[in-house]
């Protein structure tokens, strides 16, 4: 809004009198004395921190702690990414309150006409913990999850809005853009390959090859089967409570339209180790579907969706490649990467899922 102070664009730029601005849209009135910022995390496309306030009169509803996310601190990378800031702005401003999927009560996002500056001020989730890519989960932590990423699809399933949704950093893929994609995608296997082939088993790299090869083809199958994906549907975007009871999504920074399995395929192959996920994948996706009928998705079949489940696996590899071609390498990064492609390209050779694609296409 335009009686907002400027978009902080460092920790620095948090101060009261910012903090009073903004949240006096919604409490009137809002006076903070004293605010105090610290880190919390660091990514690859931007930084987190927690701000404490002391108030200078009583705000009812009003917490004393927050979650910060500003832009990276590099123009250049702040630059470079400035498409997932657009998306994550779009989701809380656009997309959070049309559908059921959990999220942080957010209290104020902003963006600047070029992408490149952007603030969002949540509400902290403590002592929730984030999910361990590499540790895995349990299945009641699965249950959640994917109970919660029906609560996103269902609700706008197959809304043709989405077809010109502009805060998508992947749209709806034609001809074209799938050809392009098709591309970019060998090349990414190929750089990940050479980054950490040597940390992969034979059967990994054997099928992270031969999946790239077919993404084209696949990024165009079910073409009237499509919805807003979370596009990173992982643990590590994942918050739990301490009794596992409540899971809330966060980091809606890769929004992508297509086929909605994509998501579930995502999350069950790569934060199960694989004989749990063995076990337990029929379960979780029907657990899925059973949620999607409770959103009025009553012309979808369990067979259909545990079809979709098996086609949406390739969005591991295409994820992890990408991730690790176009991002500064760190050890644990490196080693999410390792396991996410390991799991995920046992699950495409166990459930058949490049012979699904070649008999569609």
């Amino acid at each position: 809004m335009s009686s907002n102070p400027p978009i902080p664009t460092k920790p620095d730029d948090v101060t009261a009198s910012w903090l009073s601005a903004v949240l006096t849209d919604t409490a009137a009135d809002v006076i903070v004395d004293e605010v105090q910022v610290t880190a919390v995390g660091t990514g690859q496309t931007g930084a987190t921190y927690r701000v404490q306030a002391r108030y200078g009169n009583q705000q009812p509803g009003l917490p004393d702690s927050f979650i910060i996310k500003l832009p990276h601190q590099d123009l250049s990378v702040r630059e470079r990414v400035s498409p997932s800031y657009r998306s994550e702005h779009s989701f809380y401003t656009d997309v959070a309150d049309t559908v059921r999927a959990p999220v942080p009560q957010c209290y104020h996002c902003e963006i600047d006409e070029t992408g490149a500056d952007f603030v969002l001020l949540l509400e902290d989730l403590a002592p929730a913990v984030q999910g361990d890519q590499l540790a895995g989960c349990d299945l009641a932590q699965a249950n959640l999850a994917v109970e919660a990423l029906a609560g996103l699809h269902g609700p706008r399933w197959c809304d043709p809005t989405w077809l010109q949704f502009s805060g998508a950093t992947m749209p709806k893929p034609d001809a074209a853009f799938a050809k392009g994609m098709g591309d970019i995608a060998k090349m990414a296997a190929d750089t990940t390959l050479e980054k950490l082939g040597s940390a992969m088993t034979v059967d990994a790299r054997e099928t992270l090859r031969e999946t790239s090869t077919l993404v084209a083809d696949w990024l165009m199958l079910e073409p009237d089967r499509y919805c807003l994906l979370h596009g990173d549907y992982r643990l590590d975007n994942l918050l739990f409570d301490p009794e596992n009871t409540r899971v809330t999504v966060v980091d809606w920074q890769t929004l992508t339209v297509g086929l909605p399995a994509r998501d579930l395929a995502y999350f069950i192959a790569t934060g199960l180790h694989p004989q749990t996920r063995a076990e337990t994948e029929q379960d979780l996706v029907r657990r899925y579907h059973r949620t999607l009928v409770t959103y009025g998705i009553d012309d979808y079949s369990e067979s259909d969706c545990w079809r979709d489940y098996r086609l949406g696996l390739p969005q591991i590899p295409l994820i992890a490649s990408f991730g690790t071609a176009f991002s500064a390498s760190t050890d644990r990064g490196d080693g999410m990467m390792v396991a996410m492609l390991e799991r995920g390209c046992q699950a495409i050779r166990e459930l058949g899922t490049l012979e699904l694609i070649r008999e569609l296409s």
